[in-house]
């Protein structure tokens, strides 16, 4: 059986220059975080060698790069980013957007993000 820690705390919670995200749920083999994009903003485009995602809008309206194609997502509706598929979240609207990311893989850590462009010099 796979150890599952909840997180219930403010230390679980990480705020970036496009909002913040806190996370729900770390195991072994999956981790859960709700996202919050600020309006206007968005997160830098990007790669994951060890782990896929599953994007979950709940509130406000995600414009979606996932390699070539671009998507508008509203709340209900989802998007799966494949293991190495280049990608990228931002929130065209007035209004925050929510979204749980599921993510499954050997490993989660923040040093799995390849970063190609960001608005905050993070590349």
């Amino acid at each position: 059986m796979s150890e599952v820690k909840t997180s219930q705390n403010a230390a679980d919670e990480s705020i970036r220059p496009w909002g913040r995200y806190d996370v729900l749920l770390d195991a072994d083999d999956h981790k859960v975080k709700e996202i919050t994009v600020l309006p206007g903003k968005r997160l830098s485009l990007q790669r994951h060698r060890r782990r896929s995602e599953h994007w979950h809008v709940v509130s406000g309206t995600a414009v979606v790069t996932r390699g070539d194609e671009e998507l508008t997502l509203s709340a209900g509706e989802s998007v799966d980013i494949p293991k190495q598929a280049l990608h990228r979240i931002m929130n065209p609207g007035e209004d925050p957007l929510v979204f749980i990311e599921v993510q499954h893989g050997d490993y989660f850590g923040e040093d799995d993000i390849e970063r190609f462009e960001d608005d905050y010099g993070r590349s």
